[in-house]
């Protein structure tokens, strides 16, 4: 079995529309410079309130392999 190592960061994606359109955006940005990510965690969900109207924020934990 090969032994495996991960590396953790947390990330705050937001969106007008919705909390998953929020965690794909996190996804997403993360996924434009970091390679081989593995999972991720939501932890926290919160909005913000604009002058426009809601913001929904979701925080999340990606991981991604360490080689």
């Amino acid at each position: 079995m090969s032994e495996r190592t991960y590396k953790l960061i947390e990330l705050v994606g937001a969106s007008e529309k919705s909390y998953e359109e929020a965690i794909r955006n996190a996804v997403a940005k993360a996924g434009s410079t970091i390679t081989d990510m593995a999972w991720f965690e939501v932890i926290e969900l919160r909005g913000g309130i604009l002058k426009e109207g809601l913001e929904y924020q979701a925080k999340v934990k990606i991981a991604f392999k360490v080689h």
